[in-house]
Parts: structure tokens; sequence; C-alpha cells
């Protein structure tokens, strides 16, 4: 997995499994690779691996079953879309009108742009 620096390790090994539940990779109620399985997958420690976990954890999205390992909590993939649409919205919209404006794209153009990117297949990749 390749890192950027300009968000923590962690958090982008929890965006990866994030997208690997809305891909349906990992169904709800369903098992997911243990920490260490997952710290060799994506070639990090597994103290990073298992901040990750936590992290998931914390946020509702996955849940430990002790001895057994972690697990996809039942409407995770709901409660992913909805952080996930919540930090859209409040960061990085502002930043993309704000660009869209200052180079001259209209309301109009931007809807266009965005109705025809729909009718297209652009399912979630």
């Amino acid at each position: 997995m390749n890192f950027k620096e300009s968000k923590p390790i962690y958090l982008q090994i929890a965006d990866r499994i994030c997208d690997e539940i809305l891909q349906g990779r990992y169904a709800e109620n369903g098992r997911i690779p243990s920490v260490r399985e997952y710290a060799a997958t994506v070639e990090v420690n597994a103290n990073t691996a298992m901040r990750s976990y936590d992290f998931l954890q914390s946020c509702g999205v996955v849940r430990i079953q002790r001895g057994i390992g972690y697990f996809v909590e039942p409407g995770a993939a709901d409660r992913i879309r909805s952080f996930r649409r919540e930090a859209f919205m409040n960061e990085e919209l502002h930043d993309f009108f704000r660009q869209a404006r200052s180079i001259g794209i209209t309301a109009d153009e931007l809807a266009a742009l965005y109705r025809q990117y729909c009718e297209k297949d652009h399912s979630f990749q």
C-alpha cells in the first residue's frame, strides 16, 4: 500500500478497510482479517494496524469478539457513507466550490457534468 504523508497511516488503513466494506469484500457480521494478517497485507507494523482497528471499533464499524476476531458491525456500510458524506460536505465541498468559482465554472456546468457522470456506469471503485 502506498501511503500519503498528509494523513496518518492508521487512518489510511482504516479508510482502506472501509472501502473494502463498501465494496462488499467484508459483509455485515462477517469476519475481517486479524490485525497481524492485515498488517502483513499492507506491510505495516502490527501496532499501526491495531490502531486502525481500534479507531474503526470506536466508530462502530467493527467489533471484536474475544478469542475469535474482528467482525463488521451491522449497518457499518451506512455508517461509513454517513461519515464520509459529512466529511465531504464540511471539508471538501467548500474548497471545490471555491476553486470552481475562481476558474469560472458555473453552477449549470457543474450540474450538467454531474448528471453526465451519473449517467455513465461509475460504480464505486
